[in-house]
């Protein structure tokens, strides 16, 4: 045989050489043409025996002598007219192939430049397309792109790899990973490869089975990488061999039938796949059936193939944007055609139009002056029912607070006679002690007579009397004033200013004036926080405060029946962005259908004729002018919590509301 070819084994194979040098150069080389060998045991003869040379992908790179090639090369060392025999022990994990050559050390060289040259050629090809294609993906965003890029760069890697190149660059001192990359490199190129034609050629939506099969090939590569992995070199190789040309008619057959149904970007994926496909087989057969001779192209045909491949698959990446330009021009030249139409069609019924938007513009002026009117007359119905719910409210407290004020008057009144009388004694006593201190007699009976006269008035009871009476005045007088400040406080309910107010304040004066409403049978809690003055409108507020408390008290008086137990709890407090109010009773409570109607107009759960339904839509509305929040919390027959949030920097509402209250 030309070449000794013992397929995949894992034994170990002795080879006999004997050579007889009839040339006049006595520095011959002997090439082994197969980088993918384990071991490669050189033994040439010495005078007293042989001796060893070992050599092989099992050890690194470097310790070849001759490592500017990538096969096994061993120097003879026979002289002219000299015959010598030689052995070779090999052994390896793929395809046991032998081609073996006789060179001098001039052609060895010559044929090492010639490799390189043809190597960095197919190297030249691979980057630019790389490069061209990863610029393309950047620029149009497109997943076939970025599968092309790596099925590229790893098919280059594949190609280096079986060729010897990536073990002497790459990793020259990792035997191991020099063996595995070959399994590891090209079960990727087939994993990519597959997944860019199911992107480029849209698989998955064209053909749902060929989807499934391809996908299925993607795990069988998986497992090889994961078989090699498991040192079962020989076995997977041999499968991978017929595995590849399995995938490779699969592929030939889907790109036919997809070229077939019209599929015009499968013209040039068809023509670079076919070509590659012959490299493969030849590639196959020449390693695994022999039905080929192995020569300079046999050998070197996946490299061909798969430079012709990119090459091919590049172009029809290029061919699918001109066929995507193509479709968008259509679609551009249907869209101008179908506004073209639209234009007419426009002008034709803008005469139309017109009158009808001139005879419907007549009716909407009509319209919009009665629709104007109704407002107006609303706005008016609005401002005296909320004025009445504000005269309700003054009317509700009218006579508790001229009682609160009628009280401490009385008492100031009260204190006033008995004043009188006590200073009119304290006068007659200051003329008595200074006419006795102005008598000629004796000092002792002056000081006699005083001590009488003041044991007769009994001036020490007049002087707690007297203070008495000043203290409950005082009392009376500060009592008075309170609930005056109060009312000055409260009564700004008409106010449209904004300005800063101390809301502590504003609940203080409301409970001032609402004390006789409240009574002495209803426990107030007052956890008043230390919070900032915020700019508000403070008079209605104070409406607000008044409205809820009321109601508050309505719902306590309803389930305690005028007596104790009840409880009515303010708090205020804050935090960086907002100012909170709690209002809280332990009343009736409130159903739930009663909460979801609450902020309504003219809701009301009061018998007839108390109250108008208008109190908490006042709230709500006044609320949401100051664009903040209100919450209510309630569960019937336990009680109710309003929670008032206002900001601590004021904010005008926003434009839906300012509408809403203006309809």
């Amino acid at each position: 045989k030309d070449i000794l070819n013992f397929q995949g084994s894992n034994s170990t194979f002795w080879l006999k050489i004997t050579i007889k040098n009839n040339d006049y150069q006595n520095k011959s080389l002997i090439e082994i043409i197969q980088p993918f060998l384990n071991e490669v045991n050189f033994y040439y003869p010495l005078d007293n025996g042989y001796k060893e040379i070992k050599a092989g992908e099992l050890y690194p790179f470097n310790q070849r002598r001759f490592n500017q090639s990538t096969n096994f090369v061993f120097d003879i060392d026979i002289k002219p007219g000299e015959e010598k025999t030689y052995f070779f022990e090999v052994n390896g994990y793929q395809q046991i192939l032998i081609p073996i050559q006789i060179v001098d050390i001039n052609q060895f060289y010559s044929n090492i430049s010639t490799q390189n040259i043809w190597f960095g050629v197919y190297c030249g090809i691979i980057v630019v397309m790389f490069l061209y294609n990863i610029f393309i993906y950047f620029s149009i965003r497109d997943k076939s792109y970025i599968y092309y890029v790596l099925h590229t760069i790893f098919v280059g890697l594949t190609q280096s790899t079986l060729i010897g190149y990536s073990y002497k660059y790459f990793w020259p001192n990792s035997p191991w990973f020099g063996n595995f990359s070959a399994f590891l490199l090209t079960c990727l190129v087939s994993i990519i490869g597959t997944q860019f034609l199911i992107e480029f050629m849209y698989i998955k939506k064209r053909l749902k089975n060929a989807f499934v099969v391809l996908k299925v090939f993607q795990v069988i590569y998986i497992l090889y990488i994961i078989l090699s992995l498991s040192g079962y070199y020989s076995t997977t190789w041999q499968i991978i061999l017929v595995t590849q040309t399995i995938v490779a008619i699969t592929i030939l057959i889907i790109s036919i039938y997809l070229y077939r149904e019209g599929y015009n970007e499968a013209k040039f994926y068809l023509i670079g796949w076919s070509l590659f496909m012959l490299s493969l087989i030849v590639f196959v057969t020449k390693d695994s059936l022999s039905w080929i001779p192995y020569n300079l192209f046999t050998k070197y045909s996946l490299l061909f193939g798969s430079a012709t491949e990119v090459t091919l698959l590049s172009f029809a990446l290029a061919d699918k944007i001109n066929i995507y330009k193509k479709e968008k021009e259509i679609s551009q030249a249907a869209t101008l055609s179908a506004l073209q139409e639209n234009d007419r069609i426009i002008r034709e019924q803008n005469s139309t139009l017109e009158r009808k938007v001139t005879e419907r513009t007549n009716e909407l002026v009509a319209t919009n002056n009665n629709l104007s009117k109704t407002l107006t007359d609303l706005k008016e119905a609005q401002t005296q029912l909320v004025e009445a719910e504000k005269m309700a409210s003054l009317g509700l407290l009218t006579a508790g607070i001229a009682h609160e004020i009628n009280n401490p008057i009385n008492f100031v009144t009260s204190n006033v006679g008995p004043l009188r009388r006590d200073v009119d004694l304290l006068v007659d006593a200051i003329t008595n002690i200074e006419s006795v201190g102005l008598s000629d007699i004796s000092m002792d009976e002056k000081q006699q007579q005083i001590e009488d006269y003041k044991e007769e008035i009994e001036l020490d009871f007049l002087k707690i009397e007297i203070n008495h009476l000043l203290n409950g005045i005082n009392e009376g007088a500060t009592r008075t004033a309170d609930i005056v400040k109060g009312l000055k406080i409260f009564s700004r309910l008409d106010e449209n200013d904004l300005k800063r107010a101390d809301i502590n304040e504003g609940l203080q004066s409301t409970l001032t004036i609402a004390n006789n409403l409240i009574g002495d049978k209803i426990q107030v809690i007052k956890n008043f926080g230390n919070i900032p003055a915020i700019e508000c409108y403070p008079g209605k507020l104070n409406q607000v405060f008044l409205n809820i408390v009321s109601n508050a008290v309505f719902a306590i008086q309803e389930k305690f029946n005028n007596q104790t137990g009840g409880i009515l709890k303010v708090t205020t407090e804050n935090d960086e962005q907002y100012l909170t109010i709690k209002i809280q009773d332990n009343g009736t409570g409130m159903s739930e259908a009663t909460k979801k109607k609450i902020f309504e107009p003219f809701f009301t759960t009061k018998n007839v004729g108390i109250g108008t339904g208008l109190g908490m839509s006042i709230v709500y509305n006044t609320i949401k002018k100051h664009n903040a929040e209100i919450y209510l919390n309630s569960e019937e027959g336990v009680g109710t919590e309003f929670i008032i949030q206002l900001n601590l920097v004021f904010t005008e509402p926003i434009a839906d509301y300012q509408s809403e209250q203006q309809g």
